[in-house]
C-alpha cells in the first residue's frame, strides 16, 4: 500500500507539472501573441517577444516529455486493475506526443520566415491544426484512464466518470475544429474537472484503503 501511495503521489505531482508548462507552451501564443485577423500585428508581437516565443516552444516540448512520465507512472499505478486498458492509455499518449512535438516545427518555421507574412500565417494555422490533431489523443487517453479509476477501488468512482466526460469534451472539440465547424461552444471549457480532481486526489490522498 505504501508503494502504491508513493506512485500515486508521484503521478499527481507530474500531472500538476503539465499545467504551467502546457499553459505556457500551448496556450500562451494564441492568447498573447496571435492577433486574429491581423497578421501584421501578430508578426510585430513575435518580433518584439521572440525570446518568449522561443521559450513557449521549449515549454511545449517539455510538456510532452512530462506527459510520457505521467502516463508511465499511471501505468504502474493501474496495471493491476486492468492491464490492457492501462496499455491502451499508454499507447494513446505515445501517439499524441510525437504529433505534438513535431507540430512545434511549425512555430520554428515561423521564426525562419518573419519577412513573409503569408508563410507565417500558414505555419501558425498549421500549428493550430496540429494541436487539435494531438488533442484527439489527449482526449482518448482519458477514456481508459477514467475506466481504470472507476474500477480501481482506491480512487472515487466519480473521478473516473469525470475523466470519461473530459475525454469526450476534448474529442468533440477537436472534431468540430477539424471539420471546420463553428458551433459557438468549447466543450472542454466545461468538462476538464476530472483532470483537476485526479491531480488533487493523487497528491493529497494518494490512494484509499480498499474494503
Amino acid at each position: 500500500m505504501q508503494s502504491k501511495i508513493k506512485i500515486a503521489r508521484q503521478s499527481g505531482f507530474l500531472y500538476l507539472l503539465l499545467i504551467p508548462f502546457g499553459a505556457f507552451g500551448i496556450l500562451y501564443i494564441p492568447a498573447e501573441i496571435t492577433v486574429i485577423g491581423d497578421i501584421s500585428a501578430t508578426l510585430n508581437n513575435i518580433v518584439e517577444k521572440e525570446l518568449i516565443f522561443r521559450l513557449s516552444i521549449l515549454s511545449a516540448l517539455i510538456t510532452q516529455l512530462i506527459q510520457i512520465l505521467v502516463v508511465l507512472s499511471l501505468y504502474q499505478l493501474f496495471k493491476s486493475v486492468h492491464q490492457k486498458a492501462a496499455q491502451f492509455m499508454v499507447i494513446s499518449i505515445l501517439i499524441a506526443v510525437p504529433i505534438a512535438m513535431l507540430n512545434e516545427l511549425n512555430h520554428y518555421a515561423v521564426l525562419f520566415n518573419l519577412d513573409n507574412s503569408e508563410l507565417v500565417s500558414l505555419f501558425l494555422n498549421l500549428h493550430e491544426h496540429g494541436v487539435f490533431i494531438a488533442q484527439l489523443f489527449w482526449g482518448i487517453w482519458l477514456l481508459p484512464m477514467g475506466y481504470l479509476v472507476y474500477k480501481s477501488g482506491f480512487i472515487p468512482k466519480i473521478i473516473g466518470i469525470l475523466l470519461i466526460i473530459a475525454c469526450f469534451g476534448y474529442f468533440i472539440d477537436s472534431l468540430v475544429f477539424l471539420m471546420g465547424l463553428d458551433i459557438g461552444i468549447i466543450f472542454s471549457d466545461f468538462t476538464f474537472l476530472g483532470e483537476i480532481a485526479i491531480t488533487l486526489w493523487l497528491i493529497i490522498i494518494g490512494v484509499k484503503q480498499q474494503s
